[in-house]
C-alpha cells in the first residue's frame, strides 16, 4: 500500500502521515513545480485564471513507481468541489487500472463524493474503494479517530468498529433541532441556509443529525455558491457544541 497526497496548507498531509502511520506505509506527496503557496484569496485567484485559461499545473515527478503497488490512498484538499489541480496533473499522468484506490480528502464544507464521481470518471478501470472526508476546521479534533474508525470498517487494520444505522424517515424540522442548525453553521461564511427537515441517529461520539435546507437569497455578486436546497450533517458530541461535518450540494 502506498500513500499519496498533496497537501497545500498542511491540512491533508496531516490526515495522510494519519492514514501511513496507521497503516505502516509509505507516502509521498505531491509537488507542483510552482507550488499554490499565496493565501485562500491569491490560492482562489489563481485556480480561476488557471482553469479559464485551460492550463493545469506541472507537478514533479514521483519518486514511488506506481506499479509496484497493488492498493493506493490518494488524499487531496477540495477545490472548487474536486480534487485539487495539482492531483488532477497527476491523474493525467499515470495509469492506475486495476489498482484499488482509496480516496481521502479535507474540504471547507464538503466534495468527498463529488470528487470520487470524478476521480472514477478520471479513472474508469480502477477500483475506487469508499472514502474519508474531513472538515478542515475539524483535522486536528477528529480526524485521528475518524481515520482509525475508517480503516477498520474498510477492513485494512484490525479492530472494532460501530456499525452505524440508517437515518429514519426526515420529519419537518422542530425549535430544537433548527437551533442545533443554526449553532453548528454559525460563523462559517460559506453556509448561509435555513434547516426545513431533520432526522438523527445514533454516533458513537454522541448524535450525528442530517439536515434537508434552503440556502438563504444571495447577495449580488456574492462569493457563496448557487443557492438550492442541500444537506447537512451535523455532529452533537456529549458535552459539546453542535458542528458540521459535510455539506452535500
Amino acid at each position: 500500500m502506498l500513500v499519496l497526497y498533496y497537501s497545500q496548507t498542511g491540512g491533508t498531509a496531516t490526515v495522510a502521515r494519519e492514514i501511513a502511520n496507521r497503516l505502516g506505509a509509505p507516502m509521498e506527496e505531491i509537488r507542483a513545480v510552482n507550488p499554490y503557496d499565496g493565501d485562500f484569496r491569491a490560492t482562489i485567484d489563481r485556480c480561476l485564471e488557471e482553469r479559464e485559461a485551460g492550463i493545469l499545473p506541472e507537478i514533479q515527478p514521483l519518486e514511488a513507481d506506481i506499479s509496484e503497488y497493488d492498493v493506493i490512498f490518494l488524499g487531496y484538499p477540495v477545490w472548487f468541489g474536486t480534487y485539487a489541480p495539482p492531483v488532477t496533473s497527476l491523474l493525467n499522468q499515470i495509469d492506475l487500472s486495476g489498482k484499488k484506490v482509496v480516496p481521502f480528502c479535507t474540504f471547507g464544507s464538503g466534495g468527498l463524493d463529488s470528487s470520487v464521481r470524478d476521480l472514477m470518471a478520471k479513472q474508469p478501470e480502477a477500483e475506487v474503494l469508499p472514502g474519508y472526508g474531513v472538515r478542515a476546521a475539524r483535522i486536528e479534533t477528529a480526524a485521528a479517530r475518524e481515520v482509525e474508525r475508517f480503516l477498520i470498517a474498510g477492513g485494512f487494520i484490525e479492530g472494532e468498529s460501530a456499525t452505524l444505522q440508517e437515518f429514519p424517515e426526515a420529519h419537518a424540522v422542530t425549535e430544537e433541532e433548527s437551533a442545533i442548525f443554526d449553532a453548528a453553521v454559525d460563523g462559517y461564511p460559506m453556509l448561509s441556509a435555513k434547516a426545513v427537515t431533520a432526522t438523527s441517529r445514533p454516533h458513537p461520539d454522541g448524535t450525528e443529525y442530517l439536515f434537508t435546507a434552503v440556502d438563504k437569497p444571495r447577495e449580488p455578486k456574492s462569493d457563496l455558491p448557487p443557492a438550492g436546497e442541500i444537506k447537512v450533517y451535523i455532529l452533537a458530541e456529549d458535552g459539546l457544541p453542535p458542528v458540521f461535518t459535510q455539506v452535500l450540494r
